[in-house]
């Protein structure tokens, strides 16, 4: 009986399967719109339970579109999470497991990697990237040479956000002569050429995200724009206004994280109201998240998480996130199974019907047809979390709602609960020791094939790596 039911489901899901696929072959090809926040923390939005940081816009797109409990991010912190959403494989596969290099270098993420933005590009998108790059300063890594027509913003891994400061201060150091100047003070530009931004960033940047969405409705093509916010990553600065709106938070490295971020939702807004009146709406799949766990030095909140930015618990790699679509997702839902950020690329190709490679490696998978059913897209499959440090690293993996994990470098494996207790504070591993085992055996093939890292953040980083042996597999997977 048992076997009949299977079989019958089976055939179900097949049947729905093949439904959707053939319905979606009629799907005129969306415009698709990624907002990307920067250290954003899992409760520091109103649809994710904020209590003290209002995002009206944010919590509108998440009342008319789905919003997602388990949405993962690659890696823990910035550079390689751009990396992976860029090419969806993890970035321990290519080389970029770590942050580029602060001071400038000529490395970035490998040209053979195809972007998603130019599989869009390739299949008749007009395409548009805005803010933080942080992928590849030299020309041949540049934006415009990635599959992006237009290019607005700042290649580094940050920037000062208020331009009376920060063109103050490079203008300085070019009359001293200097040249290997501070990325945070550099100026803005736009499709290679330096341009005098005059604007606090977070609102400059929303004026640009607009103005391409304006463009791009009159190319008559789809348009994918990545719209790559800075905001609220470090240094803490809000304009008086904003951080005014929150006069409840008496903590101030708390209020001014509020003012920026709530700047970003007022350019959310600003968004949507180009994409309503030039009639681009409706047909739009708009993508909201951030890069990784919020930084909890720096103002933000993780709760009930665990950690934050650069942990493997999962307040540095589970992030809030919704989905916005009038015409194909269904308003006020929410979608409870695990998720990661490697799933767009192939969920973006396929709804703008890009043939892939045959031989491409992603380590992703089209999501959108489970979202119409609302089965688990991954499940027994296997989610991954490693973050190197000096002498070790710190790993973990999920399956189904267990979750291993290894923080420190003399700490045991720990197995979790995940859907039972997300605090990841009761751990099983004793009740469960075969389970434990056999989930880190898992990683350990798993980790054969990563590359080398192309680069460090710093020598130093680079140093350590080198004395210490590193990446240290043996120890990073004992468990005996």
């Amino acid at each position: 009986m048992d076997v009949l039911r299977i079989l019958a489901v089976a055939l179900l899901t097949l049947v729905a399967s093949e439904a959707f696929a053939a319905a979606a072959e009629n799907i005129e090809k969306p415009n698709i719109v990624v907002i990307l926040a920067d250290d954003l923390g899992y409760a520091d939005v109103g649809f994710n339970g904020s209590k003290d940081i209002v995002t009206p816009n944010l919590d509108k797109l998440a009342n008319e579109g789905m919003t997602f409990s388990e949405a993962y991010t690659a890696h823990p912190f910035c550079g390689p999470s751009r990396a992976a959403l860029m090419t969806g494989r993890y970035p321990h596969k290519i080389g970029s497991q770590f942050n580029l290099p602060v001071r400038g270098s000529f490395v970035g993420v490998p040209t053979e990697e195809k972007f998603i933005s130019k599989v869009l590009q390739d299949n008749g998108y007009f395409t548009g990237a805005v803010g933080k790059w942080h992928l590849g300063e030299a020309p041949e890594f540049h934006p415009n040479r990635r599959g992006f027509d237009e290019f607005y913003g700042f290649l580094g891994g940050g920037h000062n956000y208020f331009p009376e400061l920060f063109n103050k201060l490079y203008a300085k150091q070019k009359a001293q002569g200097l040249t290997n100047i501070d990325p945070y003070i550099r100026p803005l530009e736009h499709n290679g050429k330096e341009i005098e931004e005059n604007e606090y960033i977070t609102d400059a940047l929303s004026r640009e995200g607009v103005n391409f969405v304006r463009k791009a409705a009159d190319t008559g093509k789809p348009f994918f724009l990545y719209m790559a916010y800075n905001a609220p990553h470090s240094p803490l600065q809000a304009k008086q206004e904003d951080m005014a709106k929150f006069p409840g938070i008496k903590n101030k490295d708390r209020r001014t994280y509020a003012g920026m971020v709530y700047a970003m939702d007022r350019g959310v807004g600003e968004l949507v109201e180009a994409l309503k009146s030039t009639g681009e709406l409706d047909n739009t799949l708009i993508v909201f998240f951030s890069d990784n766990g919020g930084d909890k030095r720096y103002g933000a909140n993780n709760d009930p998480l665990r950690a934050g930015k650069g942990s493997v618990f999962e307040g540095g790699f589970r992030t809030p996130m919704v989905m916005h679509w009038p015409r194909q997702i269904k308003a006020g839902s929410r979608f409870e199974h695990p998720i990661k950020a490697l799933d767009l690329f192939p969920t973006f190709a396929g709804l703008a019907g890009a043939s892939l490679e045959p031989d491409n490696k992603l380590d992703g998978k089209n999501i959108f047809p489970f979202l119409k059913t609302g089965e688990a897209p991954h499940k027994d499959e296997l989610i991954f979390a490693l973050r190197h440090r000096g002498s070790y690293s710190d790993a973990a993996v999920r399956r189904n709602e267990w979750k291993a994990v290894k923080v420190g470098e003399d700490s045991p494996w720990k197995l979790f609960n995940i859907e039972q207790d997300k605090e990841e504070t009761r751990d099983l591993a004793k009740k469960h020791p075969l389970m434990l085992r056999d989930m880190v055996r898992e990683m350990e093939v798993w980790s054969w094939d990563n590359a080398q890292p192309g680069w460090f953040h710093i020598h130093d980083e680079g140093a350590l790596w080198r004395r210490h042996g590193m990446p240290r597999f043996d120890k990073t997977f004992a468990t005996d």
